[in-house]
């Protein structure tokens, strides 16, 4: 016989098995909804080395940037970190800094310069297991470097990514930017002859004739032009900058290039000169040799590059990189800080070129208005006189 107790307690155990269904159900809709296009890794299984190029850590330009970058990230993500630096200025010698890397069970590597395309070339695929993010490597350069080695029909592998900029655009903003505020005799000083280097030039010269031709200036503006040869600054790219600013009148240099920014201020200094910074914003740095001596500073976002890839890699999502070559420059018209190619504005100091005219510029060239020129073969024209020297070394 059917009693009350007993249906009572049958009521009683349908609830509980309800609970504990309902409990399963949002446990699985909980992780089906949290997971992404890519597992989550071990933060113990990624460890981050960088090798810097032809320079070190305190070159206060690309490799310190890219090294405070990895390194912050790395200790933000507990992750294991530490650098390199290639025993000489060579392939054989880059190469061997990866392999030491490796032997020392890195396997998320940091590569900062087109120096490093023949040496990614030469162990991504020996060591697939290994991560490899070039940053400013092109296609050009690590086909090149394939072709030489016989390597007709290389492709990219799928542990390599490689970042480029469009450097022509912060160049272009900064000689705009510095004809607008007033300075009528300007100089670029770049390090080697390398497309990175020369596309901060070019765009640098576009920027200087097109602010010059807006305001009918042309024949007031004269632009002196070389590369130091090397990536650092010394007593004889310092005199070359003496001759310029204290005997051809020049009134601000764009120095391009690792280290050599240190042979202009030092020159810069002694007359109250100005010079205009590149890849970070230097403004600290050259004002600690004369205030006010930064007049701004054409930026890329290598920090930013390394800490998006770092983190794709730490949340599984590598494959949004997996044996691509990206070229990164303005992704917003309105939003300066998504941009991975932009003039400071935390530290602007210009006083007849304002922030607003800036935003307006960005606008302009972000919608195509105006157009600048990546070619690093050709030197752009132009209506302002234009002084080309021989490299100084």
């Amino acid at each position: 016989m059917f009693s009350i107790e007993v249906f009572h307690k049958e009521i009683k155990m349908r609830k509980f098995f309800i609970y504990v269904l309902s409990i399963a159900v949002l446990s699985l809709a909980f992780v089906g909804c949290s997971k992404k296009s890519g597992s989550a890794t071990n933060s113990a299984s990624v460890r981050v080395a960088m090798i810097t190029d032809s320079g070190d850590i305190t070159d206060q330009s690309f490799n310190q940037t890219t090294y405070s970058a990895s390194k912050s990230f790395c200790e933000e993500n507990n992750l294991k970190f530490n650098y390199y630096r290639p025993a000489g200025d060579s392939t054989a010698d880059r190469v061997a800094s990866i392999n030491a890397a490796i032997q020392d069970d890195y396997n998320v590597l940091v590569l900062p310069g087109y120096l490093f395309a023949e040496a990614i070339v030469e162990t991504a695929e020996k060591n697939s297991d290994i991560k490899f993010i070039g940053l400013d490597v092109g296609e050009f350069d690590v086909m090149s470097s394939a072709a030489a080695k016989g390597k007709t029909d290389w492709k990219l592998p799928s542990n390599v990514f490689c970042a480029v900029y469009s450097e022509e655009i912060p160049g272009f903003m900064a000689g705009y930017a510095a004809v607008k505020e007033g300075f009528r005799h300007l100089g670029f000083l770049g390090g080697m002859a390398v497309p990175a280097v020369i596309r901060y030039g070019f765009g640098y010269i576009q920027g200087i004739n097109a602010a010059a031709e807006q305001m009918g200036i042309q024949k007031d503006v004269t632009v002196e032009y070389v590369y130091g040869g090397q990536f650092y600054g010394d007593q004889q790219i310092k005199a070359f900058m003496d001759g310029w600013y204290k005997n051809r009148g020049v009134e601000v240099v764009f120095a391009c290039g690792g280290g050599i920014w240190t042979s202009a201020a030092d020159s810069a200094k002694d007359i109250g000169a100005k010079v205009i910074g590149v890849d970070v914003d230097q403004s600290a740095m050259m004002d600690a040799y004369a205030e006010g001596m930064c007049v701004t500073s054409a930026m890329k976002g290598l920090g930013a590059t390394v800490k998006s890839t770092l983190k794709a890699i730490l949340m599984g999502n590598w494959n949004m990189y997996s044996g691509k070559i990206s070229s990164l420059g303005l992704v917003s018209a309105t939003d300066m800080d998504a941009n991975y190619v932009q003039l400071p504005t935390d530290t602007w100091s210009m006083k007849n070129f304002s922030v607003q005219e800036y935003k307006a510029l960005v606008s302009d060239l972000y919608n195509g208005k105006i157009s600048v020129s990546g070619d690093t073969m050709n030197v752009p024209a132009h209506s302002v006189v234009l002084n080309i020297y021989p490299n100084i070394k």
